[in-house]
């Protein structure tokens, strides 16, 4: 389809910005707006009516993709099997999400022949630059609108006039005081009572999980089986990506797995606090976690490591689309080769612990490792090793004196 007017592809959430934005750039810039929805798990409340209400907006049409299957299996098992933590704590929920919904707008954008894209990121925050390195690098020709560094409006309460004079239905209240982010793999919450970092964080900050208090109080133990770094099966049963997520979700929530509360370093330099919700995502880390500890040797574990950090941060940075990333994750699928094995977990008070791990590529030997008597390991042999290993730090002692 190609519209006769210019047109430009919004990233399109029915959200407070979103709504605004549809409007703003027709006044602006006097171009059609196509609305996009990328379906990669958010709420159903969120989607519900979405395409009436992007028209009601002003837009000239609405798609909804539906991703979640490869959001799962291409973007969100990649990074769980390289074992990506933002500053050791954040498993990249947003972050991860920007890519795939850049990559729809940019697809569409050609097929209906528009001239921009635009999204609906502030000026303060990581999405802008995500959204923005992941066009430039899909389609570096089409324009760029990014209204939260041009218009005139600095609050929610001016958002909401603006569409209240414009006679655009909005869910959005000044009730609402945080901000959430939400897709199949976690949900984040931000602002409100939560910018002052001596607030506590309260029930009405989480939306997935049960806080451990209220978790069970029995613990619960699950089996799943990892191939190549990736889980394919829960208590045996085989499942897609998608349906093994969804059920560590629910299985996770349950036992207040997955809740962080953080204060992090934003790419533009501020700093922010967020508590994110990941359960499944969390399960699923800490099983691979697991299996790598049988099966990689040190230095393998050592470089897996190293690959995981620099992955976090290409993430968190929007640089998704860049051979380096290409690299580190093919580096990734070679080590996860050996990746395979079935684990028990046990879901404990927001807690997971593996209690049980084998592998049919497993270096643990018991025979070797024994406190027992063993006949296979020369115990002496380990002072050669020893003095060739503590060779240069001796030799620095005796330049010293």
């Amino acid at each position: 389809m190609t519209l006769n007017k210019k047109t430009v592809v919004l990233a399109y959430s029915g959200g407070l910005d979103t709504s605004a934005i549809i409007p703003w750039i027709k006044e602006n810039y006097s171009l059609n707006i196509f609305a996009l929805v990328v379906d990669i798990g958010q709420s159903k409340n969120d989607l519900n009516g979405i395409k009436e209400k992007a028209i009601q907006s002003g837009a000239v049409g609405c798609e909804v993709f539906d991703l979640k299957e490869i959001f799962v299996k291409d973007y969100i098992y990649p990074l769980l099997k390289i074992g990506s933590l933002y500053e050791g704590s954040y498993l990249l929920g947003t972050a991860i999400a920007r890519p795939i919904i850049a990559l729809a707008q940019v697809e569409l954008a050609k097929k209906i022949g528009a001239i921009a894209v635009a999204h609906g990121a502030t000026g303060k925050g990581n999405d802008q630059v995500r959204f923005e390195m992941a066009y430039s690098s899909l389609s570096p020709k089409l324009k760029i609108i990014s209204p939260w560094r041009e218009w005139n409006f600095t609050s929610r309460e001016e958002l909401l006039e603006y569409l209240r004079k414009k006679n655009i239905p909005t869910t959005a209240t000044l009730k609402k005081i945080y901000s959430k982010d939400e897709n199949i793999f976690h949900i984040s919450t931000e602002g409100g009572r939560l910018e002052n970092l001596w607030n506590k964080s309260e029930k009405d900050c989480w939306s997935w999980t049960n806080s451990p208090e209220e978790a069970p109080n029995k613990p619960e133990y699950i089996s799943l089986y990892i191939k190549n770094g990736c889980v394919i099966s829960i208590n045996g049963k085989n499942k897609k990506p998608v349906q093994c997520l969804k059920k560590l979700n629910k299985i996770g929530s349950i036992h207040g797995i997955g809740r962080i509360d953080i204060v992090e370093n934003r790419l533009i330099g501020l700093k922010s606090r967020g508590c994110y919700e990941t359960p499944g995502g969390t399960i699923m880390y800490q099983a691979i976690r697991a299996i790598e500890q049988l099966v990689l040797d040190k230095e393998s574990m050592k470089w897996r490591e190293q690959l995981a950090l620099e992955m976090s941060h290409i993430i968190y940075d929007g640089r998704w689309f860049t051979p380096l990333r290409k690299s580190i994750q093919s580096a990734a699928n070679n080590l996860s080769k050996l990746v395979t094995g079935e684990v028990v977990l046990k879901l404990y008070k927001g807690m997971v612990s593996a209690v049980q791990k084998k592998s049919p590529n497993s270096l643990y030997s018991k025979s070797y490792s024994t406190f027992g008597k063993d006949s296979v390991y020369k115990q002496s042999d380990a002072s050669g090793f020893i003095n060739l290993f503590s060779l240069s730090s001796k030799i620095r002692a005796i330049k010293k004196k």
